[in-house]
C-alpha cells in the first residue's frame, strides 16, 4: 500500500496551533501532507493568528508564525488524497464563500474521504452543504451557521472535544489536538504501537511556541503520557510563549505566542518515571542553563541513556549540563559557539530541517525539523505508526 496522502487547506490568519500541529504530527507519523491555498503557490507563506481563551467575553488574536506552504492550489486533485483537513482561525470566514474551495471539499465529500475540521473550520463545511443531517461539533461561535445548514449541532463538553461522524471528524478547538490526530490516524487505516511511554517536557518562559506545542501533542496523539513542568511552577500555572519566525531579518523575529498551560509541578518530578525527556528551544534555555536543579535532571537522563531530544536553544542547557562531550550534534546556528565549547562534534544543519540521533540523544536547529525531531524521538521510544 502506498504511503497515505492528506491535503491541509490553508488561508491567511488561520490559527496558528491548528494549521502546524497536524501538519507535523501526520509527517512525523509518515502521511504526506500537502498545504495550499487558493491564490498562492508552493514557497508562499500564509500569516497565521494566536487565537487564545482570556478574561475577555471573547478569545484575543495577536500575529503568529509566517506558514509555508508546500503546494500550488490550482494544481492539487482531491483524487490524489486520503483525506483533507480545514484548520479553524479566521481563514475560514472568507474561505466558505470561495467556489474553488466549496467545489473541492465536495469532492472529497462525495467520495466519502475523510474531512476533518476544527473550531471555525466547520464554517467551509457549512458553506460547502457538507454537514447536512451530520453530527457536528466546532467552537460553540460555530453553532449557529451549523444548525442553518442542516448539522446535527453536538454542543462541545469543553474545547477539548472531538465528534466522529463517519468519515467526517469535527473538534472544538486546538486543545483536543491529541484526541483529534489519534482519530485521523485511525481513519486512515494506521496502527499505533510501542505508546504508553512516559515522557517529561523541560518547560520555561518564552521557549519557543511551536517548539514545545508540537511535540507535545503530536508525542500525546501516539498515547503518551506527557508531562510538562518548569522550575518555580506547578500543575495548572502557564508559561509564555516566543514565536521565533524568519521574516527577512539578520536574525529571527519574536511575537508573543500562546500561553503554554503546564499539567505537572516541577517539585513533584520523579525523573526515574520517565522514559524520555524533551527540551524545547527559544529564550528559556537560557536561564534554565543556570538552574542547578534543572542540571541535575538532565544528567540523569543522559547518565540513564534514556532518550534526549533537545531543539534549537534548547542545547544551551546540555551544554551547560556538561554532557555533550564527544557527542555529535546540531542546534540553531546561534548555539553553535555553546555546542563547539562544550567538547561536542558540530553537525551542520542544512537545510535547516535536519536532526540528527547520535545514540540516546537527538538534536534539532529549529521548529521546521519537526517532523524529522519526532520521528528520530519515535525511534528511540520503539514507537511506530504503521499504516
Amino acid at each position: 500500500m502506498g504511503q497515505k496522502r492528506v491535503l491541509l487547506l490553508c488561508g491567511d490568519y488561520m490559527e496558528d496551533y491548528e494549521a502546524m500541529v497536524p501538519f507535523q504530527a501526520l509527517q512525523a507519523y509518515g502521511v504526506a501532507v500537502d498545504a495550499v491555498c487558493p491564490g498562492k503557490k508552493a514557497g508562499d507563506v500564509c500569516r497565521t493568528a494566536v487565537h487564545q481563551i482570556s478574561v475577555y467575553q471573547t478569545y484575543t488574536e495577536v500575529r503568529g508564525h509566517n506558514f509555508q506552504l508546500n503546494a500550488t492550489f490550482d494544481e492539487v486533485e482531491a483524487k490524489s488524497y486520503d483525506g483533507l483537513m480545514l484548520p479553524g482561525g479566521r481563514a475560514p470566514e472568507y474561505l466558505a464563500h470561495d467556489p474553488n474551495v466549496v467545489k473541492l471539499v465536495t469532492e472529497f465529500m462525495k467520495s466519502g474521504k475523510l474531512i476533518t475540521s476544527i473550531c471555525h473550520g466547520q464554517l467551509i463545511l457549512a458553506g460547502a452543504d457538507a454537514v447536512k443531517g451530520r453530527k457536528c461539533t466546532a467552537f460553540p461561535a460555530v453553532r449557529s451557521a451549523l444548525v442553518a445548514a442542516g448539522a446535527h449541532w453536538v454542543e462541545p463538553e469543553s474545547l477539548s472535544s472531538t465528534l466522529v461522524d463517519g468519515n467526517l471528524i469535527t473538534a472544538a478547538t486546538y486543545y483536543g489536538h491529541a484526541e483529534f490526530i489519534r482519530h485521523i490516524v485511525k481513519a486512515l487505516g494506521g496502527n499505533i504501537s510501542g505508546s504508553n511511554k512516559r515522557i517529561l517536557f523541560l518547560c520555561g518562559d518564552f521557549m519557543e511556541d511551536y517548539e514545545v506545542a508540537v511535540p507535545f501533542q503530536s508525542l500525546q496523539a501516539l498515547g503518551c503520557v506527557v508531562d510538562a513542568v518548569c522550575p518555580k511552577k506547578k500543575a495548572g500555572d502557564t508559561c509564555p510563549t516566543a514565536i521565533h519566525d524568519f521574516e527577512g531579518d539578520q536574525t529571527y523575529s519574536e511575537k508573543p505566542g500562546h500561553d503554554f498551560a503546564l499539567n505537572a509541578t516541577y517539585d513533584d518530578v520523579d525523573a526515574s518515571s520517565y522514559d524520555a525527556l524533551v527540551i524545547p528551544g527559544g529564550r528559556s534555555p537560557e536561564y534554565l542553563a543556570l538552574n542547578e536543579s534543572v542540571i541535575a535532571l538532565v544528567k540523569h537522563f543522559m547518565e540513564k541513556k534514556k532518550p534526549v531530544a533537545s531543539i534549537c536553544h534548547g542545547q544551551q542547557i546540555l551544554a551547560a549540563a556538561d554532557v555533550l562531550k564527544g557527542r555529535k550534534c546540531t542546534a540553531y546556528p546561534a548555539v553553535k559557539l555553546n555546542v563547539v565549547l562544550s567538547g561536542a562534534t558540530w553537525l551542520e544543519p542544512d537545510p535547516i530541517h535536519r536532526c540528527f540521533t547520535d545514540g540516546s540523544l537527538v538534536t534539532g536547529a529549529a521548529w521546521p525539523g519537526h517532523p524529522e525531531f519526532i520521528s528520530q524521538l519515535m525511534v528511540l521510544l520503539g514507537i511506530l505508526v504503521s499504516f
